[in-house]
């Protein structure tokens, strides 16, 4: 099949099904949404029943909950708990081995085996927070050769939010809430189908096999409809003007302090961030002493340790770790890598377990009022 990016052919929902078989005979490990513990998150999947058909999450400061749609949509949510970033940079990965042996110690890297991932509904804000993990490990000086591996092998699947979450801002970070480059192919969910897009040579390939048509100009005409009224159903703003200064020259603005008496530095905003990249790094040796495993874990700047150095901490209150991780995330992220870390996703804010709103607190520190 040839298309380009800009077609959009009809895929019937039954037909979805195909995909996944397709993308299984390739190799592929399918990770996709699906519910566990009451919340969307990503998980190894291998049918469209363990989609979460019909199922929709609420979101605001602190609140996730999971409640019924009216239809039976598959993909009729925002966002949850899991990011990509789990299974590109995983949180956890040994990094080198030690042996002892009679001639001394014997360094070397681990080889284990590659996983193939193909990622099912990778949301605008996602893509974007994969590009700019891309430049975080690929494109600088040391490239991280455990997220290159597992990025070189990756399909991915996009889906078009067709509802946004009460959280969601990707419209003010110009990140969504429409999918528009770095997929293979990107889905618009419409009561009885998809719509799809192709945006690589190999998702031409893939769709190829599928029972597809070109849709007609009413159906591209209710996928932009459908694509419009998550647009309409934002309304979450973070003013972005000139905020890399607004934050580096108000270092010291009181709003900083108060919002240390809330913050509990449980790192739950790290975690569940999407392009948050910290890590720590421990050796660990065997009870013989003889094998010793260089391990390389996700931390974050919000633990009291994550500063230490030259004998002391460097960042030993709240206040200092939550500027830290605000100032880096919207504005100095900008000096190192070029753009903001941050794509509106919401989850900071869904996830603080006190509620804590960035975009409340940059608009505070504009001096307006949240």
């Amino acid at each position: 099949m040839s298309t380009s990016a800009a077609t959009e052919l009809f895929l019937a929902k039954p037909h979805l099904q195909q995909l996944l078989n397709a993308l299984s005979a390739r190799g592929y490990c399918i990770i996709g949404p699906t519910i566990d513990q009451s919340a969307i998150v990503y998980a190894e999947i291998r049918t469209v029943d363990e989609l979460p058909q019909g199922w929709t999450d609420q979101q605001e400061p602190a609140t996730y909950r999971l409640v019924r749609r009216e239809d039976n949509a598959w993909f009729g949510y925002a966002v949850g708990p899991h990011s990509w970033k789990r299974y590109l940079f995983p949180p956890f990965a040994t990094v080198a081995v030690a042996d002892r042996t009679a001639a001394g110690w014997q360094m070397s890297t681990p080889h284990e085996p590659v996983p193939k991932y193909a990622f099912l509904g990778v949301r605008a804000c996602e893509l974007a927070a994969i590009k700019i993990q891309d430049k975080v490990f690929l494109e600088g000086a040391y490239v991280d050769p455990i997220y290159r591996a597992r990025r070189e092998q990756a399909f991915v699947i996009a889906v078009n939010c067709t509802s946004a979450g009460a959280n969601c801002f990707c419209t003010s970070m110009n990140t969504g809430p429409r999918c528009t480059t770095g997929f293979d192919l990107a889905l618009t969910e419409l009561p009885d189908a998809f719509l799809v897009e192709v945006g690589s040579d190999s998702g031409g390939e893939v769709l190829a096999e599928l029972q597809t048509r070109v849709a007609d100009v009413e159906e591209q005409a209710a996928a932009e409809r459908a694509r419009q009224q998550a647009v309409s159903q934002i309304t979450k703003r973070l003013d972005t003007t000139d905020i890399r200064n607004l934050l580096l020259t108000n270092l010291e603005h009181p709003r900083w302090a108060e919002v240390a008496t809330r913050c509990l530095s449980c790192t739950n905003c790290t975690m569940v961030c999407p392009t948050c990249f910290c890590a720590s790094v421990n050796e660990v040796s065997d009870l013989q002493g003889d094998h010793v495993e260089r391990q390389r874990q996700w931390d974050s700047c919000f633990n009291l340790d994550f500063s230490y150095m030259n004998g002391g901490h460097i960042r030993n209150d709240i206040r200092s770790r939550y500027r830290q991780w605000m100032t880096h995330k919207l504005a100095s992220w900008i000096d190192q890598f070029g753009s903001s870390g941050c794509v509106g996703c919401g989850r900071c804010i869904t996830w603080c377990p006190v509620g804590i709103d960035l975009t409340e607190e940059v608009a505070a520190i504009r001096g307006e009022t949240p």
